[in-house]
């Protein structure tokens, strides 16, 4: 029990318990309370049973590539990704094109054994052609989510990028610990952070900061004081003999001299 102790801190760290002002009837049995602005606050030990639900669900589809997890909502687009990449499933980040699981025809066509979504309000078209289809549902639900044709909902904050990529890692991590792949008793080397949602605008502001910075970096300035190198000492070099270039730099020609009056030497 101790780990999920861990897990529900981690879920308040990322606001995973906090709803909105409407509650769907349906939702209720997962408030625990409404605080004074009127947000409701979600039960977060239902939320982590649900999530043990889904994750059991999830392992008893022998194929993980019968299962398609989507997400429209932005934030999730990151978490969805990852989620597939440790689980095997088949991940639908962005828009999901209508037919994909009702019109043969499309070359898209897929025939999965288990739909996951992140918001059953955006996702609304993948749930109702996954109803036509007799296909088994699994969301993460807000307090004002609506429920139709929704096998297992998560109670959780689904509008956050926080709370959204903390449901996505606690899931696959539970099915990956459900499959054996990693032994419970070992804690996953994979950060959280890793599924958090990044905006390209901000990443490209970093890395133009960054740049700022370094151009406004002050710079050593050259004292004069170096050490000298072996050989460097100019009045040891003997002085150049016969005028020859092959000498050393001993005796330079006087250039101010006329033309007539140079030094002769061996060009």
């Amino acid at each position: 029990m101790a780990s999920k102790e861990e897990d529900i801190q981690m879920m308040l760290v990322c606001k995973t318990h906090l709803g909105t002002r409407n509650c769907d009837y349906r939702m209720k049995r997962y408030v625990f309370r409404r605080t004074v602005d009127g947000i409701h606050i979600i039960n977060l030990g239902k939320t982590w049973e649900k999530l043990m639900v889904a994750a059991r669900i999830i392992v008893a589809v022998e194929n993980p590539m019968d299962i398609i997890v989507a997400s429209q909502r932005p934030y999730g687009s990151r978490a969805v990704l990852k989620f597939s990449q440790y689980t095997g499933a088949h991940a639908m980040a962005g828009r999901w094109m209508p037919g994909t699981l009702t019109n043969q025809i499309t070359q898209k066509y897929l025939e999965p054994r288990l739909l996951i979504v992140t918001d059953p309000r955006t996702d609304a078209q993948a749930i109702k052609e996954a109803s036509y289809a007799s296909i088994p549902v699994v969301a993460l639900c807000d307090t004002d989510s609506p429920l139709e044709h929704v096998d297992v909902a998560v109670p959780a904050n689904n509008k956050g990028k926080e709370s959204i990529a903390l449901l996505y890692w606690l899931l696959a991590r539970e099915v990956q610990y459900l499959r054996g792949t990693l032994p419970r008793s070992d804690p996953w080397d994979v950060m959280v952070d890793s599924f958090f949602w990044r905006d390209p605008e901000e990443l490209d502001r970093q890395d133009e900061a960054e740049r700022e910075e370094l151009k406004w970096a002050p710079k050593e300035e050259w004292t004069g004081t170096t050490p000298a190198a072996a050989g460097d000492n100019w009045d040891e070099v003997p002085p150049a003999q016969d005028g020859t270039w092959e000498a050393g730099p001993g005796v330079a020609d006087d250039w101010s001299a006329p033309a007539g009056q140079a030094a002769a030497t061996n060009w």
